[in-house]
């Protein structure tokens, strides 16, 4: 594929279409005038060496919405250049007099430089991760397991029930806990558990499948889902056009507090405007203390939410989302609120 990428390489755009930022990005205390990208690279990495607000690189490269929603742009081997009166962003090579001068690249998709840590989301990005009522009444479900083993692996054989002859591949999966707002205490769907892969052998009521991957031991009632698509994933950070109103509702593996390059849950997806390269604020919910004055008199007061990192998010369901915990000072807990950063 052929790329040709100027100095400068796109032309001054508004940002998303929503109104400019109320200042400009700010340059990294210790920015290098220029970065060659190697392999490994992440887009936000990269933008963490000139910015002190990496997400914020699509700003400084003068993305306009479109570009942005499909941002192969960088490869290894070409060099970032710092335009600090901007501060601007671009790809080149130096010459001489410090112009730079445009290149054709003959680049590969697949070698383009991801957003994040594509090894942090892998796992999630083609999971049956949230299923509703509705798809979990369509799903099959294992029946039994060959010789009557109470659980099965790589190799072994299953049966289940509800298996359409027109898809031979199957994604096994644990129903997990419903995903309650903590708010209006509405479920917003379920957590399935992903366990492994199955593959049709023989059509029929039971059909038989083999177990093609286990990431835990597969048994009797669980299901099985239609194997999604694999996802590209290259969108780059950038900010919701409106306010978002959220919280994390889990952490995945249902511990209670987290940390940097963890997966968290959120209760705001699609419905809210929610979208894959979102970079949402987090806050910690600090409570409320009652105050007791000399005289008995008590009030209470609900303390200020801290901000106190950053989240890239990075699936998206109708009324739930996953991101990706980028930036931290602390725990990640379970009721601290996401917000437009």
């Amino acid at each position: 594929m052929t790329r040709i990428i100027f100095p400068l390489l796109f032309s001054v755009a508004t940002l998303l279409g929503a109104p400019a930022l109320a200042a400009p990005a700010t340059i990294a205390d210790d920015a290098p005038d220029s970065h060659t990208v190697v392999r490994g690279d992440t887009l936000w990495g990269i933008s963490g060496k000139f910015l002190k607000e990496p997400w914020r690189w699509p700003e400084v490269w003068r993305l306009n919405r479109d570009q942005i929603r499909n941002p192969h742009l960088i490869y290894p081997g070409q060099i970032i250049v710092l335009d600090r009166s901007g501060p601007y962003l671009s790809i080149g090579r130096r010459v001489g007099d410090q112009k730079l001068q445009p290149q054709a690249y003959h680049e590969d998709l697949r070698d383009a430089v991801a957003s994040i840590p594509m090894q942090d989301i892998e796992p999630f990005l083609t999971k049956p991760l949230v299923v509703d009522e509705a798809r979990l009444a369509d799903a099959g479900t294992v029946v039994a397991t060959e010789t009557s083993r109470v659980y099965m692996g790589p190799g072994d054989t299953i049966f289940a029930k509800n298996i359409k002859e027109d898809q031979k591949v199957w994604q096994v999966l644990r129903p997990a806990k419903p995903l309650v707002d903590p708010v209006t205490k509405e479920v917003l769907g379920y957590e399935a558990m992903y366990l492994g892969a199955a593959r049709v052998t023989e059509n029929g009521t039971p059909a038989t499948l083999e177990i093609l991957s286990a990431v835990e031991e597969i048994g009797t009632g669980d299901r099985l889902l239609v194997s999604d698509k694999p996802e590209i994933f290259s969108y780059m950070p950038h900010a919701p056009e409106s306010q978002v109103a959220g919280r994390l509702i889990g952490i995945y593996r249902g511990v209670a507090e987290t940390g940097r390059n963890h997966v968290v849950t959120l209760n705001v997806g699609a419905r809210e405007g929610i979208e894959r390269g979102h970079v949402l604020a987090l806050h910690r919910n600090r409570g409320s203390v009652v105050y007791k004055d000399d005289d008995g008199n008590k009030e209470t007061y609900n303390l200020p939410e801290k901000r106190y990192g950053l989240a890239f998010v990075f699936r998206v369901f109708d009324r739930v989302s996953y991101a990706l915990v980028m930036e931290t000072d602390g725990q990640v807990s379970v009721g601290d609120s996401v917000r437009k950063p």
